[in-house]
C-alpha cells in the first residue's frame, strides 16, 4: 500500500478555480475521509486523485512516485461510485472479476481473487445471483468487491453510501470499516454526512470553497475546531453560537456577557485578547437543561423533539438567538415553556469577528 501527497493541487475549469492550492498527506493504510459542504470541492479533489480530472497546478504522488500527468490505468488506485454500475446480465462473480478479465488477467487468478472478494464481503452465498436480484446493499458490496479483485495500492470512494436507506448505511459503515481493518489498505472516502466521517475515519479533511479549513483526527475536529466553519459543520446538531460581547484578558479571564446579562468567565487559555464582540460556541449536549452550569440563559422552547433516548429543544433566547439543547430522553419540558440552560465554562468555545477560534472547551481541564 501507499501513502499519497498533494501538493499546492489546483484545479481550474475555464477562468473558475475550483481547487485552491491543497496540500495534504494520506499515510499509508490511512481512512481519510473528505467532508464539505455540496460545491465545496471535494469530489473533484477525488477524482484528480484516480485520473479522472486533470491537475491543474501542483504535484501528486502515490507511493513516493509523481503521479501528475499518469494515466488513471497506472495509478495503483480503484474508485468506488455512488452509482454501483453493475452489468445487469453478469453474475455477480463475473462483474466482480470483470475488470480483470478484460485486462488478460489469468481465468485461475480471476477466480482465486474473486473468491477472496467474496469471503471478505459476505458475498459468497450470492456468487451465482444477477445483480437484478440484489439489495441495494449487496450491490454496493459487489461494487466494492470489483475494485479489491485489482488489489489497488490506494482505494477512493465517492459517496458509496448516498443511496442506500439509514439502516443500510449504518450496515454498511461497520463492513467498509472491518474491510479496512483487514485489508490494512490506504481509503479516501467522500461524504457530507459528518456522522460517516465521524464513525469511519483516521483523518478528517473538511473543505469549503475548494481550500482545506481544518485537518484532524474526529475528536481533534470536534473539541477542538480551527474556526466557525468547522465548529458548524462537525457535530448534529451542529455547534450553538451566540452573539456576545468579551472583555479584555484579565488575571487570566476572559469574560463572556451573554444573552440576558448574565457574565461567564472563560480560561484565557494562555491567549491575549482586547475586548469586543465575539461568538461563544457550545455544543447542545454540553448545555444544562436543567440550570446547572457557571451562567444561565433562558428562553422559550419553539419546538421540542422527543426521540425516546434523548430530548432536542430548540430554545428562542431573549435577543432572539436560536440554541439547541440535547437533555435527558425522559425530560418533560414541551414547546411554549421557559427553559433556564446553564452553560459550563470549560466546555465552552470563543470565535473572534474573523471567525477564528481564541479558545478552545476543554473538558478535561
Amino acid at each position: 500500500m501507499a501513502d499519497v501527497n498533494l501538493r499546492s493541487v489546483e484545479k481550474q475549469f475555464g477562468a473558475v478555480k475550483v481547487i485552491k492550492g491543497v496540500d495534504l498527506t494520506v499515510k499509508d493504510g490511512e481512512f481519510c475521509v473528505f467532508v464539505g459542504p455540496s460545491g465545496c470541492g471535494k469530489s473533484t479533489l477525488l477524482r484528480m486523485i484516480a485520473g479522472l480530472e486533470d491537475i491543474s497546478a501542483g504535484e501528486l504522488t502515490i507511493g513516493g512516485e509523481d503521479m501528475t500527468t499518469v494515466g488513471p490505468s497506472e495509478r495503483g488506485v480503484a474508485m468506488v461510485f455512488q452509482s454501483y454500475a453493475l452489468y445487469p446480465h453478469m453474475t455477480v462473480a463475473e462483474n466482480i472479476g470483470f475488470g480483470l478479465k478484460m485486462t488478460g488477467h489469468d481465468k485461475a487468478l480471476i477466480e482465486k481473487r474473486t473468491a477472496h472478494a467474496a469471503e471478505l464481503l459476505q458475498l459468497e452465498p450470492l456468487l451465482q445471483r444477477k445483480p437484478g436480484q440484489l439489495s441495494g446493499g449487496q450491490r454496493q458490496r459487489v461494487a466494492i468487491g470489483r475494485a479489491i479483485v485489482r488489489e489497488p495500492e490506494v482505494f477512493l470512494f465517492d459517496e458509496p453510501l448516498s443511496n442506500l436507506d439509514a439502516a443500510l448505511r449504518v450496515q454498511m459503515r461497520g463492513e467498509l470499516s472491518k474491510l479496512h481493518d483487514d485489508l490494512k489498505a490506504t481509503m479516501i472516502y467522500v461524504t457530507h454526512d459528518q456522522v460517516e466521517a465521524m464513525t469511519m475515519a483516521d483523518k478528517i479533511v473538511v473543505l469549503s470553497a475548494g481550500h482545506i479549513e481544518q485537518v484532524g483526527s474526529p475528536l481533534e475536529l470536534y473539541h477542538r475546531p480551527n474556526n466557525l466553519f468547522v465548529a458548524g459543520f462537525i457535530g448534529s446538531p451542529k455547534m450553538n453560537f451566540l452573539p456576545v460581547e468579551a472583555s479584555a484578558v484579565s488575571e487570566g479571564k476572559i469574560t463572556v456577557t451573554l444573552p440576558g446579562g448574565s457574565e461567564l468567565p472563560l480560561d484565557a487559555q494562555g491567549q491575549t485578547f482586547s475586548g469586543g464582540k465575539v461568538t461563544l460556541g457550545i455544543r447542545p449536549e454540553h448545555l444544562s437543561a436543567g440550570g446547572e452550569g457557571d451562567a444561565i440563559v433562558a428562553g422559550k422552547i419553539r419546538l421540542s423533539e422527543h426521540l425516546g433516548s434523548e430530548t432536542l429543544f430548540f430554545i428562542n433566547l431573549e435577543d432572539a438567538t436560536d440554541i439547541a439543547v440535547k437533555a435527558d430522553g425522559l425530560a418533560q419540558q414541551r414547546s411554549g415553556d421557559t427553559l433556564s440552560v446553564g452553560i459550563p465554562a470549560k466546555a465552552s468555545h470563543l470565535f473572534d469577528a474573523s471567525g477564528k477560534a481564541i479558545i478552545n472547551g476543554d473538558l478535561t481541564r
